[in-house]
């Protein structure tokens, strides 16, 4: 498995990963399929923010995640920059996908000049494996999921 960044929207996996995010908080938050495609062209960045990431496997994605100056955790304005849409493929699920495109977070952030990063999840006890420090509950005003774990990663 490798990890590529994806810098053209005319990349043939462009298509995968827009669908992916639509399909995920695209129709949950009721945004258009156009503001996620437009959200994912421009976060399609080699030498600054946002920048998108795809895990790769037999030629075909399975994964992405993304390196942001802002997320959609309105609580907190104050923290970035973020790790956001970390996404595995349903049939690549429980592969060890998500463990790939998380050990590969560090070194993709260093080179974007970053010297730490938070990230906020459902997920109880996963980052934690990978350095992540639990910083605590955090409110995200949603219907769903109101509440959050936050964490942090220092690259110092």
């Amino acid at each position: 498995m490798e990890i590529i960044r994806l810098t053209d929207a005319k990349h043939p996996f462009f298509e995968t990963v827009y669908q992916w995010n639509y399909a995920w908080w695209g129709e949950r938050d009721g945004i258009s399929p156009e503001e996620v495609r437009t959200t994912l062209v421009h976060s399609l960045n080699s030498d600054r923010l946002p920048q998108t990431f795809v895990a790769v496997e037999n030629d075909r994605p399975v994964g992405m995640y993304q390196l942001s100056m802002i997320d959609d955790l309105y609580s907190r304005p104050d923290l970035y920059p973020w790790l956001i849409d970390v996404y595995v493929d349903r049939p690549a699920r429980g592969r060890g996908v998500c463990a790939v495109m998380i050990r590969s977070v560090p070194d993709a952030a260093r080179a974007a000049g970053l010297t730490e990063l938070y990230l906020y999840t459902e997920h109880i006890g996963l980052y934690e494996k990978f350095g992540w420090t639990y910083l605590g509950p955090v409110r995200t005003f949603r219907v769903n999921s109101p509440i959050e774990r936050l964490y942090h990663l220092d690259l110092t």
